[in-house]
C-alpha cells in the first residue's frame, strides 16, 4: 500500500496535481471488511491529507460510531480522486478516468467484503451511471465478489439534515449485511 501511496503522490496524470497540496489516499484498517469511497477530496482533506475531515468528516465519524464503525479500527476510507478540485467543484470525468486505478488498486489490496459509495459521483462512477441515492440508497449490487451500495454524502446531509435518518438506517443495514456474510 505505501509503494501504491508513493506512486500516488508522484502522479501527473491530470491538471489536479498542480493545485494539490497534498493528495489525500485514505485511512483506516487496510484490512478493512467495509470500505466507504467519497467522490474527492475538499479543502480540509487537500490541507489535512485525510478523507473526511472537517463538518462533514465529524458528521460522517458520528454516523459511524453509533453502529460501531471507526475509521481508526474496522473500517477503511478513501476517494475516487486523490487530489482536490478546485473550489470543491465535481469531478471531471477526464480526472475521474486518470485517477481511477489508484482506487481500483486500493481496492484489491484491502480486498472488501462490502464497498460503500458515498454520495451521487461515487456510486454513479462504481456502481452504476443511473444510479440515485435518493431512491437507491441502502441497496446492494453484488459485482467482482463483493456488495456495493450507497448512502448520503455528510456534506448533504449538512445542507438537509432531513436525510440524516436515511443514512443512519443506511449504516444499520451496511452493519446487518456484514454480519450476515460473515457468519
Amino acid at each position: 500500500m505505501e509503494k501504491l501511496k508513493r506512486e500516488c503522490e508522484e502522479c501527473t496524470a491530470c491538471e489536479l496535481h498542480t493545485v494539490r497540496t497534498n493528495i489525500v489516499f485514505g485511512i483506516g484498517n487496510e484490512n478493512a471488511d467495509i470500505l466507504f469511497i467519497g467522490e474527492a477530496p475538499g479543502e480540509n482533506e487537500d490541507l489535512q491529507g485525510q478523507p473526511f475531515v472537517g463538518r462533514s468528516g465529524k458528521l460522517l465519524d458520528e454516523l459511524l460510531a453509533e453502529v460501531g464503525f471507526s475509521r481508526n479500527d474496522n473500517i477503511y476510507i478513501a476517494n475516487m480522486l486523490k487530489c482536490r478540485p478546485p473550489k470543491n467543484r465535481d469531478p471531471k470525468p477526464s480526472e475521474q478516468a486518470a485517477c481511477l486505478h489508484f482506487l481500483e488498486r486500493q481496492i484489491e489490496m484491502i480486498n472488501p467484503k462490502i464497498v460503500v459509495c458515498v454520495g451521487r459521483i461515487a456510486a454513479q462512477k462504481l456502481i452504476s451511471k443511473d444510479f440515485k441515492v435518493t431512491s437507491q440508497h441502502g441497496t446492494f449490487i453484488e459485482r467482482d465478489g463483493r456488495l456495493y451500495t450507497a448512502t448520503y454524502h455528510p456534506a448533504a446531509i449538512l445542507r438537509n439534515i432531513h436525510q440524516k435518518p436515511y443514512a443512519q438506517e443506511d449504516l444499520r443495514i451496511i452493519k446487518e449485511k456484514l454480519l450476515e456474510i460473515s457468519k
